[in-house]
């Protein structure tokens, strides 16, 4: 079976963020060339119970491919029910274990970057993935560590559980999105596993992302808050251009809040609030234009508005 991902060429990748990398989001960013979209993090919990609004978010736009739904899970049976059942979605082609999230919720359950703090039952869980994923790839996001950072044995660790590749966010649990990225951590990490790397945190431009990769040598970059409100990130980053036109923009966010509709239904409208705050940033009259959309509902006005405001 031929692969899916080529490494000859660093990577963009987009990241897992809960609440905002929906079909949607995922679709728009596609079109504009990320590599590689992946789904926002499902607890293997819902999955296993089967939750129909877990189902819903592992559908995917026939435009992912390759296409990657991100797990979360503290027990390696539960883990390993809901590989079973995601090895029966076609159109999946590979399964990410997130070892990196930090929201106290996930934490506490002993999932997501708690694993970084025990790097054994990280390798359980992770290698519980792996034997029964038959999809083409088995991948983890990790962090640096729970409070003091571990690059190398967590990067050991991972690759020990025969994963493809490893995304890496540059900052402790402890640091959750505040503290400085640590590059050199990156690096190596990079440096002390044969398996691919992409490196991740804080890359919000073609400049940076061409720093990062130059300085850390990893295989591809990710980013996540960085396409929030500027989706065509992955067209500059793709192309090296800088600027993209207020028209191309225009019609990204009606194409973007037409999707969220279809996909969403009239709650859509809703949803795209805050979606319009990203977008409207550094927009004359932003302020008093996210005053009103937060208190429409109506689909069609909504779009009139979005049309009349870009």
């Amino acid at each position: 079976m031929e692969k899916k991902i080529d490494f000859s060429q660093p990577l963009m990748v987009l990241a897992p963020l809960a609440g905002y990398t929906d079909l949607p989001f995922r679709s728009v960013v596609k079109k504009f060339g990320a590599d590689i979209t992946i789904s926002e993090m499902i607890s293997s919990n819902a999955l296993v119970y089967k939750s129909e609004k877990t189902l819903k978010m592992i559908e995917k736009s026939p435009s992912e491919d390759p296409y990657i739904v991100q797990i979360a899970g503290n027990k390696p049976e539960l883990v390993r029910d809901a590989v079973l059942i995601l090895n029966e979605i076609d159109g999946i082609d590979g399964i990410d274990l997130n070892c990196g999230c930090p929201a106290p919720k996930v934490f506490n359950h002993g999932s997501g970057s708690n694993l970084l703090g025990d790097l054994k039952k990280l390798e359980e869980i992770l290698s519980t993935v792996k034997k029964y994923n038959k999809k083409q790839y088995t991948t983890a996001k990790v962090r640096l560590g729970v409070n003091e950072k571990i690059p190398v044995e967590i990067g050991k660790a991972v690759e020990a559980c025969g994963v493809d590749f490893v995304s890496v966010h540059g900052r402790t649990r402890a640091g959750k999105y505040k503290a400085p990225v640590d590059y050199d951590a990156i690096k190596l990490m990079k440096e002390s596993i044969k398996i691919p790397v992409i490196a991740n945190g804080d890359i919000k431009d073609y400049a940076k992302a061409k720093e990062v990769l130059e300085y850390t040598k990893a295989n591809g970059v990710m980013i996540g808050r960085g396409a929030i409100g500027k989706p065509w990130v992955f067209y500059q980053l793709k192309h090296g251009v800088e600027d993209i036109s207020e028209e191309i923009k225009k019609e990204i966010i009606l194409e973007h809040y037409d999707a969220v509709i279809r996909f969403h239904g009239e709650h859509g409208a809703v949803m795209f609030r805050k979606l319009l705050h990203s977008y409207s940033k550094g927009y004359r009259g932003a302020n008093e234009f996210r005053d009103v959309v937060n208190r429409v509902s109506d689909i069609h006005i909504m779009r009139d508005l979005i049309e009349s405001f870009f």
